[in-house]
């Protein structure tokens, strides 16, 4: 008996073969059904087309086998599955999958069991260790309290006795500060006179902007003189923040007495706190906030750093007072040094473009002669080239004749070689006057770029001549004095 609900895929519920058994009679041709089920996918189950069937997804031709001599075909046999059913016939599971689930379920029930009797017991130690860790943190926050109540109070009595210390220094250091400042705005004009030099030696043409000791020595003058203003500079900023530090450490003093007052009312209070006291409260998050700026091991020496700190600032300020009369003479030397190489890389440098300038005037006078020549020997070598073309033409008009002698008399004879012989030899020796006149038209160009590029140089060194000795070395006359140059008015 076959059941109508099985699964078309099952091999008993196909179309029976009739091959080799009995022949059926003649049946009409089988139908072709064409299957249009669309799959759809039950929640949670995303993969049960890994063996949905492919049956219905083709044509299903029903078709008989043929038995061997028989003279008909036997009647198709009816599909054994309804076509309203196949769509709940495709989502079933199979008993694997069933059993599959229930193991499941039993194992992860009995994981769950055993998890939440291990976390009881493990919460019960849990919670009686952190009452015991509880209690012995509040007891030695207590006496950690009381000890730095008494540090605190020592170093109160301690800080009162450098406070007054630091004021007469500010005078001094001032004093300081002005003269530098002064020096320092004095190293301007000879600063601009440097860089007014060196940018007008960048005026020069050509071949003359050379990197000379002139230039080098300018370039060294204005380092010198920027590093003298900068040093200068930098130590009145170290005067002023010198003293601004013994105003802050004046400050930090005065604040350090106002904090370890402060710091002891707020440490009594809490060192009063109990769990029964009133004023406690919750204040969510204040433990992950971390305003301190000290540890334990800095805390107890930021008094005694503040009062060594005070004694160092009044060092400080004597070295500095010190330091800046050694750098007024140190400088003062070095600046005065600087401009008098210059000066004497000027006037060398000067002496240099100027015999430069004059043997260009000699060489110039010479290409002079050389190009009269050479237009001279163009005349005449062009004169012998139309002088060899009369010659030419008789030797050619002459061969050209013998050409129509008759018959035997067409003869090789000396007077056709010596025609011959002439010929090449005219035309040789146009070819080699040509070719001298070509080089020496090309000589005469050479000397005229080079009575140019010999008129540019001196142009050239006379734009440098007037660069160097004209602008540059009128603006170097005078210098700062020394008493100037130390910030002395």
């Amino acid at each position: 008996m076959e059941f109508l609900g099985t699964s078309q895929t099952a091999s008993y519920c196909g179309p029976k073969k009739a091959c080799g058994f009995s022949a059926l009679p003649p049946a009409v041709p089988a139908p072709v059904i064409q299957e249009c089920y669309q799959p759809y996918y039950l929640p949670g189950y995303r993969y049960l087309n890994s063996w949905r069937p492919s049956l219905f997804y083709k044509i299903a031709n029903a078709q008989t086998c043929m038995d061997e001599g028989a003279t008909s075909r036997s009647p198709l046999r009816p599909p054994t599955i309804l076509p309203a059913l196949r769509s709940a016939l495709f989502c079933r599971y199979t008993p694997h999958d069933w059993d599959r689930s229930n193991e499941l379920q039993m194992r992860g029930a009995e994981a769950s069991r055993l998890w939440a009797s291990r976390l009881t017991g493990d919460s019960m130690r849990l919670m009686q260790d952190k009452d015991q860790l509880t209690r012995q943190m509040q007891e030695g926050t207590s006496r950690n309290l009381g000890q730095r109540l008494s540090d605190i109070g020592f170093w109160k009595s301690e800080l009162g006795y450098e406070l007054e210390r630091l004021l007469k220094e500010n005078h001094s250091l001032d004093t300081v500060k002005r003269r530098l400042e002064c020096a320092a705005e004095e190293l301007d004009c000879p600063l601009q006179v440097a860089l007014e030099c060196l940018y007008h030696r960048e005026k020069r043409i050509g071949i003359d902007l050379v990197h000379d000791n002139v230039e080098k020595n300018l370039i060294r003058e204005v380092d010198l003189l920027k590093c003298c203003q900068e040093q200068m500079r930098k130590l009145a900023q170290r005067i002023d923040i010198q003293m601004r530090d013994n105003r802050d450490t004046q400050h930090a003093l005065e604040r350090d007495l106002e904090d370890k007052t402060s710091a002891q009312f707020i440490d009594e209070k809490c060192f009063n706190l109990r769990n029964t006291s009133d004023c406690i409260s919750f204040f969510h998050g204040m433990e992950k906030v971390d305003g301190t700026i000290s540890v334990p091991e800095t805390w107890a020496k930021f008094s005694n750093d503040n009062i060594r700190h005070s004694q160092n600032m009044r060092a400080n300020s004597i070295r500095l007072r010190e330091e800046a009369e050694n750098l007024f003479e140190i400088l003062s030397d070095q600046m005065w040094k600087q401009f008098t190489h210059t000066n004497l890389a000027f006037s060398a440098r000067i002496s240099e473009v100027t015999d430069a300038k004059n043997k260009l005037q000699t060489q110039l006078a010479k290409t002079l002669q050389e190009i009269f020549q050479a237009e001279n020997t163009i005349m005449l070598l062009e004169r012998s080239i139309m002088a060899k073309e009369c010659p030419l033409k008789v030797a050619q008009t002459r061969l050209e004749c013998r050409t129509w002698r008759p018959n035997v008399e067409l003869c090789r004879d000396i007077p056709q070689f010596k025609l011959v012989n002439e010929v090449f030899t005219i035309d040789d020796t146009l070819q080699t006057l040509k070719l001298r006149l070509r080089e020496t038209q090309d000589t005469l160009q050479l000397l005229v770029m080079t009575k140019s590029r010999l008129e540019h140089e001196l142009a050239v060194k006379a734009n440098t001549l007037c660069i160097d000795k004209d602008k540059c070395m009128s603006m170097r006359k005078s210098f700062p004095c020394v008493p100037r140059l130390v910030g002395c008015s």
